[in-house]
């Protein structure tokens, strides 16, 4: 019953099979780790998912177990458990651009125009298409870990303002704020 994405590394599973339908979950990346004991190794695995409603809100988990199954199962629940909530244009793209950091990793995310789709690599792709993103710019420096792509990401997410917050925090009505933005935009064309 499970979907797969054949781009990437990144994986789509129906979200009616547990019957949270509201719920978008995609693996990000799934390592297998050892621990050594008196006896020899024992595998587990850690995994890394990223779940949204494409309407706006995502999070992220990080989930560790025997098996695979059990690790997906956890990493979902913990990302359930810290989602976030992001303004967007037009419920399309971002209001502004923005960079993030976490560690070595840095990102810088562009909105876009209508039509240009979800340019980002790897992790960022997993979380653009939970969070309900269609069309964005997005540019990884530095590290290519995926657990640092995507806490920055989300460093990223987390500035990401709505106008109307803006124009609160100056001071300004809404509408002034806006005929301000487009007298920049007719100066500069």
């Amino acid at each position: 019953m499970a979907q797969h994405d054949r781009g990437g590394r990144g994986r789509d599973r129906n979200p009616r099979d547990e019957g949270d339908s509201e719920f978008v979950d995609k693996l990000v990346h799934i390592n297998r780790v050892a621990k050594v004991v008196k006896g020899g190794r024992r595998f587990g695995f850690a995994a890394l998912v990223v779940v949204g409603d494409q309407k706006g809100r995502v999070g992220f988990g990080h989930g560790k177990a025997r098996e695979v199954p059990e690790a997906i199962r956890k990493a979902t629940e913990s990302a359930k458990r810290d989602m976030i909530f992001v303004p967007l244009r037009s419920g399309r793209t971002l209001h502004h651009d923005v960079e993030g950091r976490h560690g070595a990793g840095k990102v810088l995310l562009r909105a876009a125009e209508a039509g240009t789709g979800i340019i980002a690599g790897g992790p960022m792709r997993a979380v653009f298409e939970t969070l309900g993103v269609q069309d964005v710019v997005a540019k990884s420096l530095g590290t290519s870990n995926p657990y640092n792509m995507v806490r920055a990401t989300f460093d990223a997410l987390k500035h990401q303002m709505h106008p109307k917050d803006v124009a609160a925090q100056r001071g300004l009505k809404y509408s002034t704020l806006q005929s301000r933005r487009r007298e920049l935009i007719g100066a500069d064309e």
